[in-house]
């Protein structure tokens, strides 16, 4: 299933990020837009991430939220914040590397969708996620090229329908000869945003 090997390479990407987040960092304020949390800080942004991981074999086993209730809301990430987002992410992977059934609808917070598809929207935002909080905190990071080659032609085709519907802000030029990935993150409205 493709979507699921973008959406392991995504998830694996955003935690290799997060694994290099120092305490210190977790202070950091967070840009605005990342939450909804009013002034947020890094570790905001890290309990929104483990929330998600938590949610996502409840998304595959489809439940709905109403069945899941409250149950992955709340602190998270307690004295060991990197330490509890990992185990929380490990325990998500082997339910994502599973015999999942592609075509089964799951109920995302905006809609149902097949399986396969939800995973590659989740994927989506891990992708973005990745590069932005590793700009964030000044780490030296690119995407991996498989999964820069899966957002290509799986995300790229589609991408003006993702931005009508709000998930990527207008597409920015990138420097003449720019590499794959600089041109996905042009294309996603990324580049400018993170590099001016």
């Amino acid at each position: 299933m493709k979507q699921r090997d973008m959406f392991l390479q995504a998830d694996a990407a955003l935690r290799s990020v997060i694994d290099r987040i120092t305490p210190a960092q977790l202070d950091l304020p967070a840009p605005a837009a990342w939450s909804r949390t009013e002034n947020p800080t890094l570790r905001d942004i890290l309990a929104s991430h483990a929330e998600d991981e938590a949610w996502l074999p409840a998304v595959l086993a489809g439940r709905t939220i109403e069945e899941v209730g409250d149950t992955y809301q709340g602190e998270l990430l307690g004295d060991d914040p990197i330490g509890n987002y990992n185990r929380i992410n490990e325990a998500t992977t082997m339910v994502v590397m599973a015999d999942l059934d592609p075509d089964k609808v799951v109920h995302l917070s905006y809609g149902d969708y097949p399986l396969a598809e939800a995973l590659q929207h989740t994927a989506l935002y891990r992708a973005f996620q990745a590069w932005s909080i590793a700009r964030h905190i000044g780490l030296d990071y690119s995407l991996p090229d498989e999964l820069v080659e899966n957002l290509w032609e799986q995300i790229a085709p589609d991408i003006e329908l993702w931005r009508g519907f709000g998930v990527f802000p207008p597409e920015v030029s990138v420097p003449e000869g720019a590499n794959r990935e600089v041109q996905l993150l042009g294309k996603a409205g990324y580049w400018r945003e993170q590099s001016a």
